[in-house]
């Protein structure tokens, strides 16, 4: 469970939820009914134009991911490349094919199975790259759906104001209502502009971020194979993957890894 997500989502709505009370406002005050479905509603079914039914609807399974904390094991993954070139050294490519089934890793199994293959290297990186890259598109794909949901939003938001604004102005001759009117007429921007801002745009955010963690981890496991593959040193190889890690992860099994 990611808890600065959940501290973000509450925290962000008790903020607003001060402001509105020490500014003299109420919690009904700024609860609208017919706002509701212009803003959530209306930018929600806008996507629909956009977008195929099954993204549109499986899209709040990819926006629970930024409830979770997702560790793609990186350390791990350097020690077992590690002892995997050393054993390659000692017994040869062809001895990682009995561990293969061992490795956790479905990329990095793959990877792997290709050396065994001995499949030469450039076309172990164009395969290996090319699949981490479709693998980012289908990332991208989901985040673009809800980054336009973000966008879509201050938009119905606006929309909203406009109708609230007709109507009040089809009455202007009930001026004691004109206030209340134009209070109900701004809900909906308010209502956009916490979609964009609050959660929609801030999920879309940290799923970039967690997409970009596992690029990089699938990144690092192609250099490993590479290097599997190419005999390299094993030493050098732990230095090269190393780089990956931030300072903090490196230091806690750079001594393992870097043993002579």
């Amino acid at each position: 469970m990611d808890i600065a997500t959940i501290i973000g989502i509450i925290g962000g709505g008790a903020c607003i939820i001060m402001s509105v009370l020490t500014s003299g406002g109420t919690i009904g005050g700024i609860i609208d009914v017919p706002s509701l479905f212009m803003t959530i509603g209306g930018s929600f079914f806008s996507l629909f134009i956009c977008a195929p039914l099954s993204t549109c609807l499986g899209m709040f399974k990819v926006m629970g991911r930024t409830m979770k904390v997702f560790d793609f094991g990186e350390k791990q993954i350097i020690q077992n490349m590690v002892a995997l070139s050393e054993k390659a050294r000692r017994e040869g490519i062809l001895a990682l094919e009995d561990g293969l089934d061992d490795v956790e890793d479905p990329f990095m199994r793959s990877g792997l199975r290709l050396v065994v293959d001995g499949t030469d290297g450039q076309v172990i990186r164009t395969i290996m790259e090319n699949e981490m890259n479709q693998c980012e598109a289908r990332h991208m794909n989901w985040i673009n759906i809800i980054t336009q949901w973000a966008g879509f939003a201050p938009g119905f938001g606006m929309m909203g104001t406009v109708v609230g604004l007709i109507g009040m102005l089809r009455n202007m001759e009930d001026k004691s209502s004109i206030g209340p009117n134009m209070a109900v007429a701004l809900i909906t921007t308010l209502y956009g502009s916490m979609m964009a801002n609050w959660l929609l745009g801030p999920a879309a955010q940290k799923l970039i971020a967690q997409n970009a963690s596992e690029m990089k981890t699938k990144e690092m496991i192609i250099e490993g194979v590479l290097a599997i593959q190419a005999g390299e040193n094993p030493r050098i190889m732990a230095q090269k993957l190393l780089t990956y890690l931030d300072p903090v992860a490196r230091k806690a099994i750079e001594a393992d890894v870097l043993k002579d």
